[in-house]
Parts: structure tokens; C-alpha cells; sequence
């Protein structure tokens, strides 16, 4: 681990950064050139404390999710963040930390949406980064690891994450679900993390395993859906994807049409907040 260089690289790159590139309001009286040290810590979720020293070359040796969590709060390219793991002692990130890594063009466009639910999606369902509102309507995704990770893992291995979903669209969605993953396999492998998925659901899901055979390849979102939250009931919503040039990622917009029901209900969400899903599921 190179200290000195790691602390050089992070503030270098923190100075370098305003408040409205990552989302923020710039405010008055601002001293500090670029991104104040709390900022980063708390688009990074860490504390500013441990930030400091990091910048100071005292801190410990990051872990990789640390790194790439800061990669994220620091807007990097992808050689900027093999750049950061290497002065930070680390190997350079595995395919799986590599394809978790948000696309900086999706992050600035996700920073400018505070109003509408808004959220950037693997090509394997995995939520990176979602805005306030989308938390709100989704749910957090904090707790999910391994395969869970994967809203596609999850859809046919945990009943309480259809409950977003009316009752009478679950076999679309199914589909959808099956589809995409279909289209990811075929460009990245049986070996690999989306043939991983495909194996284990296969074991576990009999519903998979029937859609699986179905051959159906797809890599969209539908127009239009119908969402639930446990509070404010059903929201017909519309739905526009934006794909890096890979289609690996994209950024989906949730919006309903001006003073419509659906849209006082998408305003309502910055304001109740989010139940967890399968809470709810216990009332119905």
C-alpha cells in the first residue's frame, strides 16, 4: 500500500470534483476547492473520520468494497479505479466488483434526477445506486448479498419480492425476468456470473427452469407498469431506460404525467418514506 500516493490520489481527485457533479447543492461560503472531505465520506458511506485519515496517510488499508465504494463517491473511469486499488495495495478489482462499477455518464445524469424515482441497474438486476425516491418505492438493497444481489435471483427464490408487483403481472414479469437474464448469458458466458445465476435457479425454481426452456432473449423494460408500495397502493408509472454503449448498465427513470393520481403518489414517496416489502405482505 502506497500512502502517500493513495492520499494524493483521493484529495487530487476530490479537489477536482464541485458539489453539482455528484448531485449536491454548491451552498455559500464554500472555502474548500472541489468536494469537502464530509461530502465524499458520505457519498461513500463511511465516516468522515476514517475519510481523513485515509487522505492523511494514516488510515488502515482499504478493503475493496471501501475502494469501490469510494470509486463510486469519486466519479472514477475504470482506469482510475484499477488505479486506486493498486496504490491501495489491492489487486485489480475481480469481473464481478469490475461490472458493479456505475458508469460515471449514468451517475451524472442519476445526480440530476431528485425528483422522480430513479435507479441504475446491472444487466443482471443488481440495483448499484438508486436515488432517495427510488429507495422510497423499492425498497433498500443494503442487505443483499451473493446471488440476492440480483433482483432476478431474488423474483424466483423469495416470495416477498413479487409483492411490488400486482398479482396478475407476475407472469410477464417472470418472462421479462428470464429474458434478460437470457440476453446477459449470451454475451457473458456460461462460466460466468450470469451463468452462475442460471445454475442456481435452475436448481431451486421450477418456474425458471420451464421459462429457461422457452429460449426467450430480450434486453428492455417495459413502456409501462403498474408498481405497489405497501402505503400508497398502486402507481401506474412510465419507464425509460438509458444503456451504456456496452448495454451492460442502465439507468431507469420512473415518471407519471402531470397532476395525475399517480403522480401526487410519486411525490407522496419523498414523504412516507418505504416500508420493507415483505413487512407488508404480512397485512395482506
Amino acid at each position: 500500500m502506497d500512502r502517500a500516493e493513495l492520499a494524493a490520489f483521493l484529495r487530487r481527485r476530490r479537489e477536482q470534483l464541485q458539489p453539482e457533479d455528484v448531485g449536491l447543492l454548491p451552498g455559500a461560503r464554500r472555502r474548500t476547492t472541489g468536494l469537502r472531505r464530509e461530502e465524499v465520506a458520505s457519498l461513500a458511506a463511511i465516516s468522515t473520520d476514517y475519510y481523513t485519515r485515509l487522505e492523511q496517510k494514516r488510515g488502515p488499508q482499504p478493503s475493496e468494497q471501501l475502494l469501490a465504494a469510494l470509486a463510486r463517491a469519486l466519479r472514477l473511469t475504470d482506469d482510475e479505479r484499477n488505479y486506486l486499488f493498486a496504490v491501495a495495495g489491492r489487486n485489480a478489482p475481480s469481473p464481478a466488483a469490475a461490472a458493479a462499477h456505475v458508469a460515471p455518464a449514468l451517475l451524472r445524469v442519476l445526480d440530476r434526477l431528485s425528483d422522480t424515482p430513479a435507479l441504475i441497474l446491472s444487466n443482471l438486476g443488481e440495483v448499484l445506486v438508486q436515488n432517495r425516491l427510488a429507495e422510497a418505492l423499492y425498497g433498500g438493497n443494503a442487505d443483499h448479498t451473493g446471488l440476492a444481489r440480483s433482483e432476478i435471483y431474488r423474483w424466483f427464490t423469495d416470495p416477498g419480492q413479487r409483492l411490488i408487483y400486482p398479482a396478475h403481472d407476475h407472469d410477464r414479469q417472470s418472462r421479462a425476468m428470464v429474458a434478460n437474464l437470457r440476453a446477459a448469458h449470451g454475451s457473458m458466458g456460461p462460466q460466468s456470473r450470469a451463468g452462475e445465476l442460471v445454475r442456481a435457479l435452475s436448481r431451486e425454481s421450477a418456474e425458471f427452469s420451464r421459462l429457461w426452456e422457452r429460449h426467450e432473449v430480450a434486453k428492455r423494460f417495459e413502456d409501462h407498469k403498474v408498481l405497489v408500495h405497501p402505503q400508497l397502493g398502486e402507481i401506474e408509472v412510465d419507464c425509460q431506460a438509458l444503456f451504456t454503449e456496452d448495454r451492460s448498465q442502465a439507468l431507469l427513470v420512473l415518471t407519471a404525467p402531470p397532476r395525475t393520481e399517480a403522480f401526487e403518489k410519486l411525490q407522496l414517496l419523498g414523504v412516507v418514506g418505504h416500508e420493507r416489502f415483505e413487512d407488508a405482505g404480512q397485512d395482506r
